[in-house]
């Protein structure tokens, strides 16, 4: 399917910045806070982001179909005759909300042949945007501004700046302290795991604990267009919408490749 995604990037960027004031409105009144099925914090400010974000795609690409976490009943034998489609986050990052820490994010990647070819990832609290293509690179970009050019950190610094969940407990494998020598660690919430090491400001971000697809996709594909990977602990690069279960496995995502950190932490 020949997208175009550099054409296409503009637009999403503004919904997801759409997507960001819906959801401010919410985090700025005495909101509710629901569980999911699996105990997960639901808010109205999901799924006012969610019914804007579908809308908005559909009205954009009416031909491309959208799975979002607030609507992920779409069974396998249909979702798998989809060679492209979006995967959608209207709100990563709901215990950051809830704790009103500022850590959340507006997530919306287009998926092509199970690759992350497009990432907008959004921070409403800041009104700073995280987006980038296959093909184009990847941007940070303040309000409505200019989006500015942003690459990963290559050497990886010394000493090495590892990501952290802040809200999941820790992913620093500390058992592989010696492996990876002196290391600091970067809590940070949400897809601005990927985008910190995006933009230069972090090198690894091991992941040893359950993510869905829709967390990590549009960071995935920012990430990558920025230089960086994101790969299984066999080192496969994380793919999309390959089977029913919507989990991804545990992965690495990294800045600089010159070493190998799928065999060193994968052990």
């Amino acid at each position: 399917m020949n997208t175009n995604l550099q054409g296409l990037l503009p637009a999403v960027v503004e919904l997801s910045r759409q997507a960001g004031r819906e959801i401010l409105a919410v985090y700025n009144s005495d909101f509710e806070v629901q569980q999911k099925a699996d105990h997960s914090p639901l808010t109205l400010a999901d799924l006012r982001a969610h019914t804007l974000i579908v809308a908005g795609l559909r009205t954009l690409t009416p031909e491309i179909p959208v799975l979002s976490e607030e609507a992920s009943d779409m069974d396998f034998a249909t979702r798998s005759t989809w060679r492209c489609h979006w995967l959608v986050d209207p709100l990563d990052g709901t215990r950051e909300f809830v704790s009103r820490n500022g850590e959340f994010t507006v997530n919306i990647a287009l998926i092509e042949d199970h690759v992350p070819v497009l990432g907008v990832v959004h921070v409403p609290t800041t009104d700073v945007t995280f987006s980038g293509t296959a093909a184009g690179g990847a941007f940070r970009q303040e309000g409505g501004g200019s989006p500015l050019p942003i690459r990963t950190c290559r050497p990886a610094a010394q000493p090495l700046r590892v990501v952290s969940s802040r809200s999941h407990g820790s992913d620093t494998p500390d058992r592989y302290s010696q492996v990876l020598g002196p290391y600091t660690v970067v809590k940070v919430g949400s897809s601005l795991k990927f985008c910190i090491l995006a933009e230069g400001a972090a090198d690894l971000y091991p992941r040893f604990g359950p993510t869905s697809e829709w967390d990590t996709a549009a960071g995935q594909a920012v990430l990558e267009a920025a230089g960086g990977f994101v790969s299984d602990l066999s080192g496969r690069p994380l793919r999309y919408n390959t089977r029913a279960e919507i989990l991804n496995p545990h992965f690495i995502a990294y800045a600089d490749d010159a070493r190998n950190w799928c065999e060193l932490l994968g052990r």
